[in-house]
């Protein structure tokens, strides 16, 4: 018997552990914790494929392997602790790295879509933070090329002076003055 969710669609991760030999039990998906509208669901993350449209065979191959880990108690928690673990590093890094120029708010970014593979919170945060960001983004395209211009340079100022307050207050150098004390020498 074929496991489907409540729109009809089948559970291919499902189907793929029990061809290996595992069980996944419904009691595994309705875990406590888990809102009443994800009660009969699969768990977070397992394969739910729309036989019309296939996904990428990585994607597939991810989400079998998410289900199958996820089959094991033990395998669940390792994996939410695991979760957990690498996200909070790679936030913690893109935090660390915001004030300076390179990929902060991408490391942090990238930090909530590894956290977002275990906790519902953070594919929440991460849906809010796409939406934002795609808005802005078409906005700021839609503008002219002056108004582009200025947001640019209001950006550029203000890296500018985030680097500049970071290197002054936690290095102790300060490049303002060094470059005046340059200047008055010449």
């Amino acid at each position: 018997m074929d496991r489907v969710t409540p729109s009809g669609r089948p559970i291919i991760a499902a189907q793929r552990a029990e061809w290996r030999g595992y069980g996944v039990s419904n009691e595994q998906r309705s875990r406590p914790g888990r809102s009443g509208s994800d009660m009969g669901a699969p768990a977070v993350g397992a394969a739910l494929v729309d036989t019309r449209g296939e996904r990428p065979r990585w994607r597939q191959r991810v989400s079998t392997t998410l289900a199958l880990i996820r089959a094991n108690p033990t395998g669940r928690l390792a994996l939410k602790v695991f979760v957990a673990v690498t996200g909070a590093i790679v936030v913690t890094v893109g935090i660390a790295l915001i004030p300076l120029p390179g990929p902060g708010w991408l490391l942090v970014i990238a930090g909530l879509g590894i956290w977002a593979v275990e906790f519902h919170w953070a594919r929440r945060l991460l849906t809010f933070t796409r939406r934002h960001v795609y808005s802005w983004t078409s906005w700021v395209t839609r503008q002219s090329l002056s108004v582009r211009f200025v947001i640019g340079a209001v950006g550029i100022v203000f890296v500018s002076t985030v680097v500049w307050l970071s290197l002054k207050y936690s290095v102790g150098i300060d490049v303002v003055a060094w470059v005046l004390d340059r200047l008055k020498a010449s």
